[in-house]
C-alpha cells in the first residue's frame, strides 16, 4: 500500500524550507487555513477599491515595465491580465525538472499567502488545487534575470489558463488537456491577477530550498569523509583542539571541529603518539577553518532563503492594514544572491581541500601507504587514474564558483537597469553541489581503502566507523583493477538520498 502523501498547512506562520522540499519532492499536499483566506480577501478588497477609483497603480491600471506610462481603459483591465503571462512566456532551453516546478509553485503560493500580492481568492485557490492535483506546467529553464522570475512564472500562468503544455500523470500534453484530466478549470483572472502570478522570484527561492536540503546533507557526509581520511592518514588531531580554535574563533570553525571530534570519538587516532607528523598538510590541518566557513555560508544562505519564503516581494505591495498599495523594489535579490555566491565559493574551498587530501592519501611519499592504494602494486593502476576525475571535478567547481550575479544589461527600454541573475546563481549552485557530491563520494571510498591498508579499520571512531561500514556495504575493496565509475555513482546517490 502506498503511504499517504504528507500534508503542509499554510497558516499565518510562514512555511519552512523543509515544507517546500516536502511539497516538491514528496508530493506533500497543501492545505490553506481560514486565516490565510481571510488575509487574501482583505488584501483583495484594497485592490478592488483602487481599481474602482481609477488611480494609477502599476500593473493594475497601468502597463508594466516601460509601459508604466500607459493607462489601461476600464474595459481592458481583465484582458490585460490575460496578456501578462502570454507576453512574458519567453523562456527557452530544457524544461525545468518536476521538483523545481513544484517548488516554484509552492513558493509562489507562500508569497501570495503573505497577503501582499492582492491576488483574488479563486486564482489563489486554483494554483493550490493545480499543485495538489499534480498539474505541472512545462517551464523552460532559461530566460529570467532575477528581477522577478517573470518568464518562468509566465509559463506557469499560461498553462493554468489552458495554454502551452503541462505534465500530468507522468505524461506531457497540451495544458488544456492536462487541466481536464486533473479535473480543473482554467483560471479566470480578475484585475491584477496575471501580474500577481508573475511578479515574484519563486523559481529562485524554490531552487534555493532544494539546494539547501542537498547541501546540508552533503555537508554531513563531507565531514565524515574528512574524519575517515584523518583516520587513514593518521593526521594530527591537535588541529581540532577547541582551545586552539577559540584563540581565533572564526565563523563556524569551532562547531565544525566539534563535529569532527564527535565523529572520531573512540578512535585509536586520539591516543598519544598516534599521529605521524607534528603538522600535516593544510588540507588536513585547516579542515575546521574551511568547513567552518562552509557551515557559516550554509547558515547565511538558509537565513536569506527563509526571509524570501516568509515575505511578499510583490511590486506593488498591498498593505492591507493601511489600505495602501505602494510601489517599491523589494523584488531585488541582491542580498539573497550574495549569500548564495558566498556559499558557492565556500564549497569551492571545500572541494579544493577534498581534492588535495584525496591526492595525498594516495601518495606513498605523503601517506606511507602503497602508491595509489593498490595492495598488489607493480603494474596495477589502483586509484591512480581517479586523480584525473578528482582534478576535473575540482576545476569545474572552481569555475562555477566565479561570480555570476553582476548586473546584466538594462532591459525594458532602460527602465530595468538592475537585476540579480538569481536563477543563474542557483543553477550554478546546483552544478557545484552535484560535482562536490562526487568528490566526497570518492574521498569516502579512497579513505576506506586507505584505512584497510593502514590496518586501522577495526580502530575507527564512532562516526568514522559507521561511515566506513556504509561504504563497504555498497562498495567492495579495490584489489585487482576494475572500473570504479559505478562505485562512485553508487556512493554519490547514497549521499543524495540518505
Amino acid at each position: 500500500m502506498t503511504a499517504a502523501a504528507p500534508i503542509v498547512s499554510f497558516t499565518t506562520a510562514a512555511p519552512t524550507v523543509g515544507d517546500i522540499v516536502a511539497i516538491a519532492r514528496r508530493d506533500a499536499r497543501v492545505v490553506i487555513s481560514a486565516e490565510v483566506e481571510a488575509r487574501i480577501l482583505a488584501a483583495r478588497a484594497v485592490v478592488d477599491r483602487y481599481a474602482a477609483s481609477d488611480v494609477p497603480v502599476y500593473g493594475l491600471t497601468t502597463g508594466l515595465g516601460a509601459g508604466v506610462d500607459t493607462r489601461l481603459a476600464a474595459e481592458d483591465l481583465v484582458a490585460f491580465q490575460r496578456r501578462v503571462p502570454q507576453g512574458r512566456a519567453v523562456g527557452v532551453g530544457p524544461a525545468l525538472p518536476r521538483e523545481a516546478v513544484r517548488a516554484m509553485m509552492a513558493v509562489r503560493i507562500a508569497g501570495m499567502a503573505a497577503g501582499g500580492a492582492g491576488v483574488s481568492l479563486p486564482v489563489f485557490s486554483g494554483i493550490v488545487a493545480a499543485l495538489n492535483a499534480g498539474f505541472h506546467p512545462v517551464v523552460p529553464s532559461l530566460g529570467s534575470i532575477g528581477a522577478a522570475d517573470l518568464a518562468p512564472l509566465a509559463h506557469l500562468g499560461r498553462a493554468l489558463l489552458g495554454d502551452g503544455e503541462a505534465e500530468f500523470g507522468g505524461e506531457v500534453m497540451a495544458a488544456g488537456e492536462a487541466l481536464r484530466r486533473a479535473g480543473l478549470e482554467p483560471l479566470r483572472l480578475a484585475p491584477k491577477d496575471g501580474h500577481a502570478i508573475v511578479v515574484a522570484n519563486s523559481l529562485s527561492v524554490g531552487k534555493a530550498c532544494l539546494c539547501l536540503a542537498d547541501v546540508e546533507r552533503l555537508f554531513d557526509w563531507s565531514l565524515a569523509a574528512v574524519a575517515l581520511n584523518y583516520e587513514a592518514f593518521r593526521a594530527n588531531v591537535t588541529a581540532l583542539h577547541d582551545r586552539a580554535l577559540a584563540a581565533r574563533p572564526a565563523f563556524g570553525q569551532r562547531a565544525a571541529a566539534d563535529r569532527l571530534r564527535a565523529l572520531l570519538a573512540g578512535s585509536s587516532l586520539l591516543a598519544e603518539g598516534a599521529a605521524r607528523r607534528v603538522q600535516d598538510p593544510l588540507s588536513y590541518r585547516c579542515a575546521p577553518q574551511v568547513w567552518g566557513a562552509l557551515l557559516h555560508a550554509i547558515g547565511e544562505a538558509r537565513t536569506a532563503t527563509e526571509i524570501e519564503i516568509a515575505s511578499s516581494g510583490d511590486n506593488p505591495v498591498v498593505l492591507e492594514p493601511e489600505g495602501l498599495i505602494l510601489s517599491h523594489g523589494n523584488f531585488d535579490m541582491t542580498a539573497f544572491v550574495l549569500a548564495w555566491e558566498r556559499l558557492g565559493q565556500a564549497m569551492a574551498h571545500g572541494a579544493a581541500a577534498t581534492a588535495w587530501r584525496t591526492m595525498k592519501i594516495m601518495s606513498a611519499g605523503m601517506s606511507e601507504l602503497p602508491r595509489f592504494l593498490t595492495p598488489l602494486g607493480g603494474s596495477r593502476t589502483g586509484f591512480g587514474t581517479v586523480q584525473k576525475t578528482v582534478s576535473a571535478l575540482e576545476a569545474e567547481i572552481r569555475h562555477l564558483a566565479l561570480p555570476a550575479s553582476l548586473t546584466p544589461i538594462p532591459v525594458a527600454d532602460g527602465v530595468e537597469d538592475q537585476a540579480s541573475l538569481a536563477p543563474a546563481v542557483l543553477a550554478k549552485t546546483e552544478a557545484i553541489i552535484d560535482r562536490l557530491r562526487f568528490l566526497v563520494a570518492i574521498e569516502l571510498i579512497v579513505a576506506a581503502q586507505a584505512a584497510e591498508l593502514r590496518g586501522v579499520e577495526a580502530e575507527l571512531g564512532a562516526g568514522t566507523g559507521e561511515a566506513y561500514r556504509v561504504v563497504r556495504q555498497h562498495v567492495p575493496p579495490l584489489v585487482e583493477d576494475r572500473s570504479q565509475s559505478t562505485d562512485f555513482q553508487r556512493i554519490a546517490e547514497l549521499i543524495r538520498n540518505a
